[in-house]
């Protein structure tokens, strides 16, 4: 038996007047998915424990199969294991985002949290240039892909209150940077990030081509690093994590998963769906188990772009779930989880906690149900697990 999960990342969302009244996964092009979901058991799962914050990291390690309340330490950690960045005892990993804030009198707003979805190579001359300057004093800045990095900072402390900047996009935030108050180390040194970002190469030529520059860093979700069993230890498996975000890698990693880097793969619309479906098959062919992810619709909700939104669920069921499908024809028995990690609605723009839909398929079993993968088709099967880590003994139907 071959096992798969395959996660859309954000593609849950509230009824848009635009669309009539309906959800992006409503109203756009899924053929494939319907027909999981009309040959599958479809519900709903809480990825979200109550009392935590509805990020990713909490989010896939539910889906993952580890409760967030037993296991989570922060982010920052998971995505330092992606790096191959080991955490010494005393050292705190901070995920370091390149964004543009927007400076108009005495306020600072949050412009873009993703400084334009800069590329890969010109936030590596960045981030380069950030270290050279500021890290010093037990800090190191690590380069990861387009505006995600990581500092690992010995000072840092795992308690300072910390803000996804995605939950700040158009916002005023110099109301955070306090400097009277424990944070203030923090604040300092991204305030020191300004002048060493403003005199770099990389964003006089991002203005020329009237691109977003890279203003500042944004530190948050740090931590220590976890303490989990693998899924070898736990349930006799062997995988394989495939996905452009090193927070998705480093819970594999800490899972016991292999990480495959597909070329071309890179969290947004351009992603190598196709190079992702086909290391997925290929790594099935000697392992149990693989672990999809694809970041591009919650990029899209972050952004507010429905229309984006509508591409990012149709090219997610068109390049990923249809010919996933038909390839796992060929390697026999198997069963496929398919869901979303939380929604991420074009209303709100930031992550929110409501049980998400999911769809399990067994090849074993022909199901005919008039349903579809949608929130209110999930919600009116009754079904609800109030603990997505339940998720994954269920696929294994252990």
């Amino acid at each position: 038996m071959k096992y798969v999960i395959l996660v859309g990342d954000g593609m849950g969302d509230y009824p848009i007047a635009e669309l009539g009244g309906r959800t992006p996964l409503e109203a756009a092009a899924t053929p494939h998915l319907d027909e999981l979901a009309r040959q599958g058991e479809l519900g709903l799962a809480r990825t979200i424990p109550d009392g935590m914050e509805p990020g990713s990291d909490i989010a896939n390690l539910s889906i993952i199969g580890y409760d967030p309340a037993r296991y989570h330490t922060g982010r920052a950690p998971l995505e330092a294991a992606a790096l191959g960045v080991a955490l010494g005892p005393e050292e705190v990993a901070f995920r370091c985002n390149l964004v543009t804030l927007r400076q108009e009198k005495t306020d600072i707003f949050m412009e873009d949290y993703a400084a334009g979805h800069i590329s890969n190579e010109e936030a590596k001359e960045l981030i380069t240039a950030l270290d050279a300057a500021l890290g010093k004093d037990g800090r190191r800045f690590y380069p990861g892909v387009s505006y995600r990095h990581l500092l690992v900072w010995r000072e840092g402390r795992a308690d300072w209150r910390t803000y996804p900047p995605h939950d700040w996009t158009g916002r005023e935030v110099g109301q955070l940077m306090v400097e009277d108050g424990p944070e203030r180390p923090l604040w300092k040194l991204i305030r020191e990030s300004w002048a060493v970002l403003q005199d770099q190469e990389v964003n006089r030529r991002r203005l020329a081509q009237g691109k977003k520059p890279a203003t500042s860093i944004w530190l948050w979700g740090q931590g220590r690093p976890p303490q989990l069993p693998t899924l070898e230890e736990h349930f006799g498996l062997t995988g394989a994590v495939i996905s452009a975000v090193d927070l998705i890698r480093g819970i594999g990693l800490y899972a016991g998963l292999k990480p495959i880097l597909v070329p071309g793969a890179t969290g947004y619309l351009d992603t190598n769906y196709a190079g992702k479906v086909a290391a997925a098959l290929e790594a099935l062919k000697t392992m149990d188990l693989v672990f999809i992810h694809v970041e591009a619709p919650d990029e899209a909700g972050h952004s507010g772009e429905l229309k984006l939104k509508l591409q990012a669920i149709e090219d997610f069921d068109a390049k990923v779930v249809g010919p996933l499908a038909n390839g796992l024809k060929t390697l026999g028995d198997h069963r496929l989880l398919v869901l979303c990690d939380h929604f991420t609605p074009i209303a709100v723009r930031t992550h929110t906690m409501e049980p998400v839909p999911f769809v399990l398929f067994d090849s074993r079993i022909n199901g005919d149900q008039l349903q579809f993968y949608t929130e209110n088709d999930a919600r009116e099967t009754g079904l609800l697990l109030e603990q997505a880590a339940d998720l994954l003994p269920r696929l294994l139907e252990r």
